[in-house]
């Protein structure tokens, strides 16, 4: 770093704060030590970074082994985002989100000196074990409890699930059933009361709730129900992956899709707009909450203290082929 500083005619502080993205540094002089750094082939000694620093370019991301679409896409989505920002991710896969296993899980996040910490929490089990966590840690929730006073990152479900329901509202249904997904997810329940108030402000009956999980084979059982029932002209299922099992379980129930049935999903994962027919849905924007989540955990680093913790990032309404006014 010396040398640089000598053949760019600047401090050495001048290009520690280059090197670090500092904003208090004139264009031409950044220009000037970077074109030292080419010149002499410099490459920043990580590990004595982090000797002086007290942590490492590494974020500790804990997540649940898991390959459901939505965590799996914002995984994908925060390495990428902290990549770009120079920083390496160290994924640590719990079986189960309880609080014995996360505990260890930031324990050895700890033990790595990451500068901070991220842990995908979208269950109620995952939630109660944040509590554990030191104070001082920088640490960022995505999809925990919006009730809890931690710094935080989701989609607005509720938004997601209110905008599915009116779309189907507005295409003249009297009311929408929904399939959900499992209680102790707070995605599922967050979906379920932009259903119920979506309905609320409509005037519409609320029909009782469907509970399931997030598989095709649990969208394929409530739709056999569902099918059965001629009263039934709307559908919002809680992810994409039930509304394929439904949509299976309708044609073999004789019930046409939209021309009987609409359907509505949650997550537009890449097949969507295969399904017969396409099926329209609610597209999260997975790069949105990974650029907020990583602009909220290296705030913390930086400052310590956030004065606005919880971020809300809307989803996006994709009108397919699935939706169509019920039969006269």
């Amino acid at each position: 770093m010396t040398d640089v500083a000598r053949l760019a005619g600047v401090s050495h502080q001048t290009v520690s704060r280059v090197l670090n993205g500092h904003p208090n540094v004139r264009e031409q002089t950044r220009l000037r030590v970077r074109a030292a750094i080419a010149e002499l082939g410099y490459r920043p000694n990580k590990a004595a970074r982090a000797l002086v620093t007290g942590r490492t370019q590494l974020i500790g991301v804990v997540a649940a082994n898991s390959t459901l679409y939505g965590p799996a896409s914002l995984l994908a989505a925060f390495e990428l985002a902290a990549g770009e920002a120079g920083f390496a991710v160290s994924l640590k896969r719990v079986r189960v989100l309880d609080r014995t296993s996360i505990a260890e899980a930031v324990e050895h996040h700890r033990d790595q000196r990451v500068a901070g910490i991220v842990v995908i929490a979208p269950t109620a089990s995952a939630n109660e074990a944040l509590a554990d966590v030191p104070a001082g840690v920088p640490l960022v929730t995505v999809d925990g409890d919006p009730e809890r006073a931690t710094a935080m990152v989701t989609v607005d479900q509720h938004a997601g699930a209110f905008e599915a329901t009116r779309h189907l509202l507005d295409a003249g249904h009297r009311t929408v059933w929904h399939v959900s997904g499992p209680p102790d997810w707070f995605d599922a329940m967050g979906r379920v009361r932009g259903w119920q108030d979506a309905l609320a402000a409509a005037g519409a009956e609320v029909p009782p709730l469907v509970a399931a999980d997030w598989s095709a084979a649990s969208g394929y059982r409530s739709g056999q129900m569902l099918a059965r029932m001629p009263e039934v002209t709307a559908v919002f299922t809680a992810n994409d992956h039930l509304a394929l099992g439904l949509l299976r379980a309708m044609s073999e129930r004789g019930r046409k899709v939209p021309d009987e049935v609409s359907v509505v999903g949650f997550d537009d994962v890449p097949e969507a707009a295969y399904f017969i027919p396409p099926l329209t849905t609610v597209r999260p924007d997975f790069d949105a909450v990974a650029r907020e989540t990583l602009g909220l955990l290296l705030a913390q680093v930086d400052e310590g203290e956030v004065a606005d913790p919880k971020r809300t990032v809307p989803p996006t309404l994709v009108s397919r082929d699935s939706v169509a006014p019920p039969p006269a």
